[in-house]
C-alpha cells in the first residue's frame, strides 16, 4: 500500500497546528457540525478509554465481531510506521487499512471545512476518523480514546452501545491529575447516562470505585471484571466466566497473563453492546487476534539480522509503570518455560515514569542498552536514561541506536544460550524499530 500522498496532507498539518493535546471539545464539535455531523451517523459504537490495555482491548473486540461474521471500523493511536493504521475500514472478511487516496480525501476535506481556524491535528485526525466511519458500511465501530476520556476529542459520541473502560493508572499527570481517582475520573468521561458500561480488571480500588460510582450514578447496565465476569488459565486454557455460563478457550495469541483479562473485558464489552458471543467465535478470535507493536515478536528483518544468532527479539511499547510490570510479568513466565539471559533496548520520553518503568524489571534484566527516541522532540537524552536505570537497580550504558546495540550485543556474546531482548519503553521507539526492520503493520 502506498502512504505518500496522505503522509504529506499530514505533515503540512503538523506545520500549521499544534502536534499535542488541547482537552476540549468546543473546536472539534464545531467542526464536525461543519461536516455535517458525522459523529452521529455511526454504526453502534464500542468505546474504549483506560491507561492501559485499550489497544489490546479493541484488537479483541475487532477478532470478537468479525469472527461472528459482522464487520467492523477500528480507531486506534497512536500509529506505529504509517498514519493509516489509525483507520481500519471495515471489510468483508476483515478489516483493512484505509487507502491512501481515500484518507488523503478525507483529510484534506476535513482540513479545507476547519478554513484555519485554530485546532489540535489530533481533532483534526479524529474528525477523519468520524468522516471515514460514516461514510462506509459497517456493523461496528471500535473507537479508541486518545487521551484521558471526559475532554479526549472521541467524547462527541453520545450513545455508545457500550463504553469500556481498562485498566487505570498513573500516566499523563501533566493533563490528567497525579492520583489514580483523578485520572479515572477522567476516563470515567466517556460514560453516558443509560448506556452499558463494562469495567476491565483494575489495579486500584480507588480508580475502579470511581468508575462504578460514576456508572450508578448515570443509571448504567454495569459489568465489572472479577465480580460479573472474569477469565483465568486452567491447564494451558482460558476460562472465561460471567452470568451466561463458561467459555472453555484456547490462550489468547497476544503475549502475556495480562491478556486474558484483556479478552474478558472485550468479551464482556461486545456481548454488552448486544452482540452475540458463542464459544466457537470466542475461540477463533482468540486465535485470530492481532495487536503490532505490544509484547510481539520482532519478525525477521534487517534489524533482527543483526543479533546473535537464535535470539529471541521482543517489542513493546508501553511506557509506564504498570505497562512495565505486566510485560515483566510476561518475560518473566517465558524465562520459566524456556531460560535465556534478558537485556533490555529502551528509549522513552521524558514525560514518563523512567525509573518506575525500568523498576519493573530490577533482578531480571541482566543489562539495559538505551538509546535515543530521534521520532519524538520529547525524547529522553539516551545518557539520561541510563541514569534512570541505574536509580531503578538496573546495569545500563547509553548506545546511539538500536541496531548498534544489537551489533553490540552480538559482538559481546559469550556463547551461552541466545538472549532474549526486549525493546521498548515507548510506542515511538517501536514504531522506529518496525520501520527499520522492514516490517510495518498491515
Amino acid at each position: 500500500m502506498t502512504v505518500d500522498t496522505a503522509e504529506r496532507a499530514i505533515e503540512r498539518l503538523m506545520s500549521l497546528h499544534p502536534k499535542g493535546f488541547d482537552l476540549a471539545l468546543e473546536r472539534i464539535e464545531r467542526l464536525l457540525q461543519r461536516l455535517g455531523n458525522p459523529h452521529q451517523k455511526l454504526p453502534p459504537v464500542i468505546h474504549i478509554a483506560g491507561t492501559n490495555g485499550k489497544g489490546s482491548a479493541a484488537a479483541f473486540s475487532r477478532a470478537l465481531i468479525e469472527a461472528s461474521g459482522k464487520t467492523a471500523h477500528v480507531h486506534t493511536s497512536p500509529h506505529l510506521v504509517n498514519w493509516h493504521e489509525r483507520y481500519r475500514l471495515a471489510a468483508p472478511g476483515g478489516g483493512r487499512l484505509v487507502e491512501d487516496a481515500v484518507l488523503t480525501e478525507a483529510v484534506e476535506r476535513v482540513a479545507d471545512a476547519n478554513c484555519g481556524e485554530q485546532i489540535t491535528v489530533f481533532e483534526i485526525l479524529t474528525a477523519v476518523m468520524f468522516v471515514l466511519f460514516s461514510e462506509h458500511p459497517a456493523n461496528v465501530a471500535i473507537v479508541e480514546v486518545g487521551l484521558g476520556g471526559r475532554f479526549d476529542a472521541t467524547n462527541v459520541i453520545a450513545h455508545p452501545a457500550v463504553s469500556l473502560i481498562m485498566p487505570v493508572s498513573l500516566d499523563h499527570e501533566a493533563y490528567l491529575g497525579d492520583r489514580v481517582e483523578l485520572i479515572a475520573a477522567e476516563k470515567a468521561g466517556i460514560i453516558k447516562a443509560g448506556s452499558p458500561v463494562v469495567v476491565g480488571q483494575q489495579e486500584w480500588d480507588a480508580g475502579r470505585e470511581v468508575l462504578v460510582e460514576t456508572a450508578e450514578r448515570l443509571g448504567c447496565p454495569l459489568k465489572v471484571y472479577g465480580q460479573d465476569f472474569i477469565a483465568v488459565e486452567e491447564h494451558g486454557r482460558m476460562v472465561y466466566q460471567d452470568e451466561g455460563g463458561l467459555f472453555d478457550l484456547p490462550l489468547p495469541r497476544l503475549a502475556g497473563r495480562h491478556q486474558l483479562a484483556n479478552a474478558a473485558a472485550a468479551i464482556a464489552a461486545v456481548k454488552a453492546a448486544g452482540f452475540p458471543v458463542s464459544n466457537r467465535t470466542a475461540e477463533r478470535a482468540m486465535t485470530t487476534v492481532s495487536w503490532p507493536g505490544r509484547l510481539q515478536k520482532l519478525p525477521e528483518g534487517r534489524l533482527s539480522a543483526l543479533a546473535p544468532e537464535g535470539t529471541e527479539i521482543w517489542i513493546d511499547g508501553g511506557h509506564n509503570p504498570g505497562a512495565g510490570a505486566v510485560v515483566a510479568e510476561a518475560l518473566a513466565e517465558a524465562e520459566e518455560k524456556r531460560p535465556r539471559p534478558l537485556f533490555l533496548i529502551a528509549g522513552m520520553l521524558n514525560t514518563k515514569d523512567q525509573t518506575g518503568y525500568f523498576r519493573a524489571f530490577e533482578g531480571m534484566a541482566r543489562h539495559v542498552y538505551t538509546v535515543p527516541v530521534k521520532s519524538s522532540d520529547a525524547g529522553t537524552p539516551n545518557n539520561e536514561l541510563a541514569a534512570y536505570a541505574n536509580t531503578a537497580g538496573l546495569s545500563a550504558e547509553p548506545v546511539n541506536s538500536v541496531s548498534n546495540a544489537l551489533k553490540l550485543l552480538a559482538g559481546t556474546w559469550d556463547g551461552e544460550a541466545p538472549p532474549r531482548v526486549l525493546i521498548g519503553g515507548s510506542i515511538y521507539l517501536v514504531g522506529e524499530v518496525l520501520r527499520e526492520n522492514g516490517t510495518p503493520p498491515d
